[in-house]
């Protein structure tokens, strides 16, 4: 493309600041005013072209690979996921390092990690508070990183998952302030600067990382069913297995690129059911059929399952606005115990949204 699609002509720094700052009010207006398809300048990446033509958007995911290089576009991401990260590679070196680490995320497999995410987020429901709103991002969060420690380091219980749990959860709040993008704020200024103390998290999460390996390393012929003891007994069709340092870059992708954004989606997924009665409905309606389906062929759709104790119920509930620095909307949520609709399930109660100028978007970074 010799051309790059229209776009503000306003100087890159400026757009930069409006992006980090609130971008959803930057993309209305530039769609406003150049269509559905534009390019952004922001200085830290290449240009960016945005699309929402859902065509156009499917020829992009239908490339071959060799005509779209996304590893350039995310190079500022180099200093957090590591050189080797499967989202910094592009051509013959992605579908390599692909083909090794996507087995783990197929079949039968997906449905074992799919029984413990059940049971990390039903624990998460169990320790919500009675009778009062909360906003629900924060849970979000602790239920994806629980899933994480779980399905991919394999780290159940004890004193090492609490230590983990508690590293990981600080190296991901310091780690995705916006800033620390720019290559400026990327500077050892000591343990209080927000670079210094995303270094020694860093440092410290990898420490844990490396005894996992070696722990896991150990034990590989045992057939761990943890993603982390899946890459280390990859190998292509020469033999070839992950090097350590494809093994930490994966590592930390799949904790990074996983989490956050996760955690948001599932949101932004209350903020929109809240907000549109018909997908409530047709939720609802889905649940309800899947669950009664798992009732009557146990068996055949044990993936199906929601085993649980007691009836309490989530009630959710709009927020008038996400708090200030949040990351995401943050609809709240009021959890009530109630006699359960089926016998020991838990339901997910959306109940209608307000009236339509009661919802906002966040408030600015």
């Amino acid at each position: 493309m010799s051309e790059l699609p229209p776009g503000p002509k306003t100087l890159p720094i400026h757009t930069l600041y409006r992006w980090m700052r609130n971008p959803y009010p930057l993309l209305d207006e530039v769609r406003a005013e150049f269509g559905e398809t534009f390019t952004l300048r922001l200085g830290i990446t290449p240009p960016m072209v945005m699309f929402s033509n859902p065509e156009h958007i499917k020829e992009v995911f239908a490339s071959n690979g060799d005509d779209m290089h996304a590893g350039k576009l995310a190079e500022a991401l180099r200093p957090f996921l590591g050189a080797r990260s499967l989202l910094l590679l592009d051509g013959a070196e992605h579908r390599w390092m692909r083909k090794l680490v996507l087995p783990p995320f197929h079949g039968e497999r997906m449905q074992a990690y799919g029984e413990q995410m059940l049971e990390i987020a039903h624990e998460a429901i169990d320790a919500m508070p009675l009778g009062k709103p909360f906003a629900i991002h924060e849970p979000m969060q602790s239920i994806t990183l629980e899933i994480i420690l779980r399905t991919v380091f394999g780290v159940e219980h004890g004193a090492l998952r609490e230590r983990m749990h508690a590293r990981l959860k600080g190296l991901l709040e310091v780690g995705t302030w916006p800033p620390l993008l720019l290559p400026i704020f990327q500077r050892d200024l000591g343990p209080w600067s927000p670079w210094g103390r995303f270094v020694r998290l860093m440092e410290e999460g990898e420490r844990d990382f490396q005894g996992l390996i070696e722990a896991r390393k150990s034990t590989l012929g045992d057939g761990g069913s943890d993603i982390l003891s899946m890459l280390l007994a990859a190998r292509d069709e020469d033999g070839n297995a992950l090097s350590e340092q494809d093994l930490r870059d994966q590592l930390v992708t799949l904790l990074v690129a996983g989490h956050e954004t996760t955690a948001t989606g599932l949101s932004w997924a209350m903020r929109w059911l809240l907000a549109s009665p018909r997908a409530e409905t047709a939720l609802r309606d889905e649940l309800s059929a899947a669950l009664a389906e798992a009732s009557a062929h146990p068996r055949a759709h044990r993936e199906a399952r929601v085993p649980r104790r007691g009836g309490a119920r989530v009630a959710a509930a709009p927020a008038h606005r996400a708090p200030r620095g949040a990351r995401a909307p943050a609809p709240h949520a009021r959890r009530r115990d109630r006699p359960p609709r089926g016998r020991g399930r838990r339901v997910l109660d959306l109940p209608r949204a307000p009236p339509r100028g009661r919802v906002a978007r966040p408030r600015p970074l």
